[in-house]
């Protein structure tokens, strides 16, 4: 059976396509194992299997050039967390507003897309201030463009929304109109299998 997701869109790849993608996912687990120390391939493997669907996101996420890779396992709800590790935020996913309401309140200049609807189509979800750091404690990321990151609704409901970015060695958060947009501000994912 074929699986779509809330947009129509079909969430089946092919399985050409499947192996390339888990040919890609594995060479760079391989490669990065200070990303997740104890975890073994085999497991996140068969868990992959166990779920088509997620491997249609990270190929949605390796296909945008966020470089998915495995961060961290939780144990108690028995699921591999991946991040986008690209170390610049990915191409595929650069220019957009925060969130729709931003998209259709700007007149003029509008962007492709926001990235929230971009994160959501993609069956993914923006990373966290705590989740963005997290990430920056495995290696450097973003020293020359920046992510946003999911915005309190207090800050949101005002009309802002936050980004980070990592720079003099150090991750800042920032804030900004939720409605701007740069070509080299995009967004990290975070997915659950």
């Amino acid at each position: 059976m074929t699986q779509k997701n809330t947009s129509g869109v079909n969430k089946d790849i092919a399985p050409e396509e499947r192996e390339e993608l888990l040919n890609v996912l594995k060479a760079r687990f391989e490669k990065n194992m200070h990303r997740h120390q104890e975890i073994e391939w085999e497991d996140v493997h068969a868990k992959l299997d166990a779920n088509p669907q997620k491997l249609w996101s990270l190929n949605e996420m390796e296909k945008s050039s966020g470089e998915p890779d495995v961060v961290g396992y939780d144990k108690e709800m028995d699921e591999y967390i991946f991040y986008d590790c690209s170390a610049e935020s990915p191409k595929g996913r650069r220019s957009v507003c925060y969130d729709r309401e931003a998209l259709e309140a700007r007149k003029k200049h509008k962007p492709e897309n926001s990235a929230m609807n971009m994160a959501t189509a993609m069956g993914i979800e923006l990373l966290t201030e705590e989740q963005y750091r997290e990430l920056q404690k495995l290696e450097d990321f973003d020293k020359k463009t920046s992510s946003w990151v999911q915005t309190p609704a207090n800050i949101r409901k005002l009309g802002g929304a936050l980004f980070c970015d990592r720079r003099y060695d150090t991750v800042f958060v920032y804030h900004n109109g939720a409605d701007s947009y740069y070509g080299a501000r995009g967004f990290r994912g975070s997915l659950r299998v």
